[in-house]
Parts: structure tokens; C-alpha cells; sequence
């Protein structure tokens, strides 16, 4: 089969590799669309050795099982794989299972190749009329509404929710989407791309701004930096909850001092549990997220490409769908 190999930093490579192994319980699935994550983007430049090249990345999937009892059935794919059996796992907090494996890490490789094997736990079905280059966007959606789920919960409940999200990319808009399904009406995206910040306001008809102002009840930090951290610091009000979903670097930034005095709850989020999973792929079929017509299609075997125009600031939309049959249109 043909994959897009990660063979270095800011290197990738188109070619033939093996097809995947089945494991016992697994479901061989023929990759119809992927997404390029931020995650894909700091292994790409080098900044996640648990990344390490040569792999194939790539972890936001949907596409059809090929051969076996579902042969033919169109799935999304959950890309967590735990064990079912741990504390973590048995609470339905599977995304903190001690011994999870996700695809796009080793032992696992990614999803920008023609095929993947997962487990048939991780696969949920698509309906016919919706098509699998939305269905794909479960992964990056479920993981902004992980986050204003855990979010929102931790609001004081007198408090009327409104919100900052700092980085408009496919997790920050994902928040939006995701807290305007919660119920969310006052939503602000604060994003520096300006060509990002108009695809935003244009197409996507969100509230964007250049730059933060104000203080809001929560704040959503979908980049991860020091100088986003220090934003979301600087105006989440008095006893407001930052939630903290990117991992741009490692440290730096929050203010603890200030959150101490006004008891600021700080919430480190990652990935998802099942039912959240679960949870987004089904707003996704009722249609309860919108549109999702804010994706640009391009071929597999255009990846590098892809991956130096985001490099380079050269996107506007929020995410990129890699479709590895060559097809950039459903």
C-alpha cells in the first residue's frame, strides 16, 4: 500500500510500506479521509520524540472495513487504544488508561496510508448520508468537546457561560462548535493569522478578534504556548476555569498568582473517553455541529505539500483533510 512516511524533521515521504497486520479483534479498514493535526505538525517540525522517525502519522480517520462480518460498513475511528480493564478504563475515563496506544505513536502506525487496523471497540458507524470526510472530523471534534464538557462542568452555576478561545485552528474552532451545541451563545475566537481570522468570521460566521480584551467565565487555550497560557491567565474573571488543550511547548506562561487570589480553576485536558467519542460522531450525523464545510481536500500523495503550506502559514482554513485514493472531492 502506498503511506505518507514521516522520515526526519520537515520530511515526508510518499511510497510503498507494508500493509497493516490484523491483530485478533481488529477490523482491517481501507482509509477514505485523514486529517492533519496539530500533533502531526510538531512531530513534522521535530518537537515530539514520542514521534520518532521513520513513522506514519495521522490519527483523524473515518473510511470502510474491508473483509470479515462488517465488510462494506462505513466507520470513523476512534484512534485510542486502551485496555478495557484498568481503574481508568472500568471509570469510562479511558483516555487515561496507563497503557493506551493511539495511532500515528509506536507500536502503532498512523493513518496516512491506505489502510489501518484497529479494534472493532474503536469503530462507529457512519450513516449512508453522511460523508466520511466529515465523519473523519470526529477525532478533532471530540477532543474540543471533551474539553467544554469538562469545562463547563467546572463553571459555578450561577455563573452565565461565555467564552474565549485562544487559536482558531481545527481544535479551537472545534471548541466553539462544540460549546454552541452545550448552549454557548457569546463565543470569542482569538486567532493572529489574519487569513485564518477572516475563513473564521467569512465562512464560518464566528466572533474572531486579532487579540483578546475583556475577562470571561472560561477560557479555552487550544494552542498551548507560554503566551497563550499567559493570555488565558490575564482574562479568565474571578473564578473562572481555563481549560488547556494544546501542547505547543511545555512551560511557562500561566500566572499563579493571580489565579491563586481569584481562584481561577485550571483544567489540563487530553483526547477523550469513549463516550465522548461516541457523543461528537452523533452531533455529527444529527447535524448538531454545523455545516463542517470548513475543510480543504487535497490527495495523500500531496501531504508534504500540505505539511509546508501549514508550515509556512500558508492556510487558511482550519484543517486539512488528506484523502490517500486521490480523490479531493466526496
Amino acid at each position: 500500500m502506498k503511506a505518507l512516511v514521516y522520515d526526519g524533521v520537515e520530511k515526508l515521504g510518499f511510497r510503498d510500506v507494508p500493509e497493516p497486520v490484523q491483530r485478533p479483534g481488529e477490523h482491517l479498514i481501507k482509509v477514505d479521509a485523514v486529517g492533519i493535526c496539530g500533533s502531526d505538525m510538531h512531530a513534522y517540525l521535530g518537537h515530539d520524540n514520542r514521534r520518532p522517525a521513520p513513522l506514519i502519522l495521522g490519527h483523524e480517520a473515518a473510511g470502510v472495513i474491508v473483509g470479515g462480518l462488517r465488510d462494506g460498513e462505513r466507520v470513523t475511528v476512534n484512534p485510542l487504544v486502551t485496555c478495557g480493564t484498568c481503574p481508568a478504563c472500568l471509570a469510562k475515563r479511558e483516555n487515561l488508561c496507563p497503557t493506551r496506544q493511539i495511532i500515528s505513536m509506536p507500536p502503532r502506525e498512523g493513518a496516512f496510508a491506505q489502510y489501518i487496523s484497529m479494534p472493532e471497540v474503536n469503530l462507529v458507524s457512519v450513516p449512508d448520508d453522511v460523508p466520511l470526510t466529515k465523519a473523519a472530523l470526529a477525532e478533532p471534534l471530540a477532543v474540543g468537546w471533551h474539553a467544554c464538557r469538562l469545562g463547563l462542568a467546572a463553571l459555578h452555576e450561577a455563573v452565565m457561560p461565555r467564552a474565549l478561545i485562544l487559536g482558531g485552528g481545527a481544535i479551537g474552532l472545534a471548541s466553539a462548535l462544540s460549546l454552541r451545541a452545550m448552549g454557548v451563545k457569546d463565543i470569542t475566537i482569538a486567532e493572529t493569522n489574519d487569513a485564518r481570522r477572516a475563513f473564521l468570521a467569512d465562512h464560518c460566521g464566528e466572533q474572531v478578534t486579532a487579540r483578546a480584551e475583556g475577562v470571561y467565565p472560561l477560557v479555552v487555550d487550544a494552542v498551548g504556548y507560554a503566551g497563550t497560557r499567559a493570555i488565558a491567565s490575564a482574562h479568565a474573571e474571578p473564578g473562572g476555569v481555563i481549560v488547556h488543550i494544546g501542547l505547543g511547548e511545555d512551560t511557562g506562561g500561566l500566572d499563579v498568582r493571580r489565579m491563586t487570589l481569584q481562584e481561577i480553576t485550571f483544567i489540563g485536558t487530553y483526547a477523550y473517553d469513549a463516550k465522548d467519542f461516541r457523543d461528537t460522531a452523533q452531533a455529527i450525523f444529527e447535524g448538531r455541529l454545523g455545516e463542517l464545510n470548513w475543510t480543504e481536500m487535497r490527495a495523500l500523495d500531496q501531504g508534504a505539500t500540505a505539511f509546508a503550506d501549514l508550515r509556512g502559514g500558508r492556510v487558511a482554513s482550519p484543517k486539512i483533510v488528506l484523502r490517500p485514493w486521490g480523490e479531493t472531492e466526496d
